[in-house]
């Protein structure tokens, strides 16, 4: 919390544009983080941070109860180059994109030194917790009081026992990887179950800290070309997603972009 002349200033005013009715947050990637770790701090119900990319809007548009859940998070942010694209289209203001690799170390950093502590939930077994001895070889004062695999129904006697496992340890933050939708509709149905002030939707995060799945060259990142190289190096996991995926996209945003434009011009 920023403080001057022991007057405590007021947290970044949200502003979003809304995409397939979905409110994306435009602040940059260290106001938006500045926000969430601002969190821990308070009481009530659990906050909901969930992201979107050209995948998960695709999936909103075919899945209501996933469409829900980003409609009633507390925050959700760019996590891709498709959206901005998709944003630019639709001639509504561009969100800056906040991809996980490289936000994870910036969180790390916070709730190192304000003592928050995190818990790790998702990926293969043992891939969140290599990720949790990564993040404290580079951040040794970081508290991460626990981990656990993401290879369990909803619902299920497993699920129950991660939920007393983790309300056991009483994360501040606790961060989902499982997928989408699995784990906004995890979130959806347990957060306010959870004993963590922030719960937070990370997709294959954990798989990327770890070290198991290795990140784009920047060359391809930096210019909105990362999925050539996942698709690349995971091409049984990811065909479908991007070769079938992207242009389905494409033609959703240019269709949402053609009605926008008829009602706007017969208004």
């Amino acid at each position: 919390m920023n403080e001057r002349n022991g007057i405590s200033a007021p947290p970044p005013e949200s502003r979003q544009s809304r995409i397939f009715e979905i409110p994306i947050e435009l602040g940059r990637p260290s106001e938006l983080l500045e926000r969430i770790t601002g969190w821990v701090g308070g009481s009530g119900a659990s906050k909901r941070v969930m992201y979107v990319n050209a995948h998960v809007l695709n999936q909103s548009r075919e899945d209501p109860a996933l469409r829900s859940a980003l409609e009633e998070a507390d925050l959700v942010y760019c996590d891709g180059y498709g959206v901005r694209l998709a944003a630019k289209a639709l001639d509504v203001e561009i969100p800056h994109r906040m991809t996980g690799a490289d936000w994870v170390w910036d969180l790390a950093k916070l709730c190192e030194a304000q003592t928050s502590s995190v818990y790790l939930l998702g990926c293969e077994p043992g891939v969140a917790a290599q990720a949790a001895l990564r993040l404290r070889r580079k951040h040794p004062g970081l508290r991460v009081v626990g981990s656990h695999h993401g290879y369990f129904e909803i619902g299920s006697g497993h699920d129950e026992r991660v939920i007393e496992d983790i309300n056991a340890r009483r994360p501040d933050i606790l961060l989902v990887g499982m997928g989408t939708p699995k784990q906004e509709l995890w979130v959806q149905r347990n957060a306010d179950r959870v004993d963590a002030r922030v719960v937070w939707t990370v997709g294959a995060l954990f798989d990327y800290v770890s070290g198991r799945v290795p990140r784009a060259p920047a060359t391809l990142a930096d210019n909105g070309l990362e999925w050539i190289f996942r698709l690349a190096i995971e091409p049984q996991r990811m065909w479908r997603r991007y070769l079938v995926g992207n242009p389905v996209f494409l033609s959703r945003v240019m269709a949402h972009a053609r009605q926008r434009h008829s009602a706007s011009s017969g208004s």
